[in-house]
């Protein structure tokens, strides 16, 4: 590799300080980096083409969050991400800054191995946005539940009366979908959960589909005051507000994301050591 671009969480990164650190090391070993940090390198949320051309690689600083905004900031570029921890968790960010330049001389010498993961699409009319991690829908207001109808390639497969409803990925899975008590999914696997936030039931669970099935949630009216019911999050960024009778659908998208790996450590010994009892 011989081009990479690096996007930092400025809140973990303070002045910029370790990403002028990276770029003055890639380019000591002869190759080029760039730092994105601010609307200038930006068209909206989607880094300007300028910036990516020639682009082999995308070195994110900082922890999922910002994982999953460089995942949505590179747009429809096929460039693989390289994550430093500089979070708490980090599912997404193997790497932690201790060991942050020898990854990056792995890099620049072809040593590292490919992960894809899997996104979905969330879509509310003619808008849509690809997803790393989870389509949650919650209620608009306080101290009340929303009616939710949940339909799989159009059968309906249950009504929920909850705070919300999260539609994950396996990546997402270990997300907010695992905090709501749903299931841990591989994420090799080609599938979906679905997992409602606090059920007002004894008998709602969550339920895992396969990739290929189409979800589709409907907002069932509950207040006659009130119009706007719910609210659609779209990999915890993007929000639309939602009215009595308005769906979204969840498909697996045609994108993937492309994970660089430096470590022959599995998903399970990751999850012992991060989440530990899981």
């Amino acid at each position: 590799m011989n081009k990479f671009l690096i996007v930092a969480n400025t809140d973990k990164d303070i002045n910029l300080k370790l990403s002028q650190d990276i770029v003055a090391y890639i380019r000591e070993k002869g190759a080029q980096a760039v730092v994105v940090s601010d609307e200038q390198h930006y068209n909206g949320t989607t880094v300007k083409p300028e910036y990516m051309e020639g682009v082999e690689a995308v070195i994110v600083l900082g922890g999922d969050g910002t994982m999953l905004r460089a995942a949505h900031s590179i747009g429809t570029y096929d460039v693989p991400l390289m994550g430093v921890n500089l979070g708490t968790l980090g599912f997404l960010t193997e790497v932690e800054e201790s060991n942050a330049y020898k990854a990056i001389d792995r890099l620049l010498a072809d040593d590292y191995s490919i992960e894809k993961r899997m996104m979905i699409e969330g879509r509310k009319g003619e808008t849509s946005f690809s997803c790393l991690n989870d389509v949650v829908i919650t209620r608009a207001g306080f101290s009340r539940i929303i009616g939710l109808n949940i339909y799989v390639n159009e059968q309906l497969l249950d009504t929920y009366e909850a705070d919300g409803v999260i539609v994950a990925t396996p990546t997402g899975s270990t997300g907010y979908n695992l905090s709501a008590g749903g299931p841990i999914i591989s994420p090799k696997s080609k599938a979906v959960v679905v997992t409602p936030i606090s059920p007002h039931s004894l008998t709602s669970k969550s339920v895992v589909f396969d990739s290929a099935d189409r979800i589709r949630i409907e907002v069932v009216k509950k207040r006659r005051t009130q119009e706007t019911e719910a609210i659609v999050s779209f990999d915890g960024a993007d929000n639309i507000e939602l009215s009595a009778g308005e769906s979204v659908e969840v498909t697996c998208s045609k994108r993937e994301i492309r994970l660089i790996k430096m470590y022959d450590v599995s998903f399970y010994s990751v999850l012992r050591e991060k989440i530990g009892g899981a």
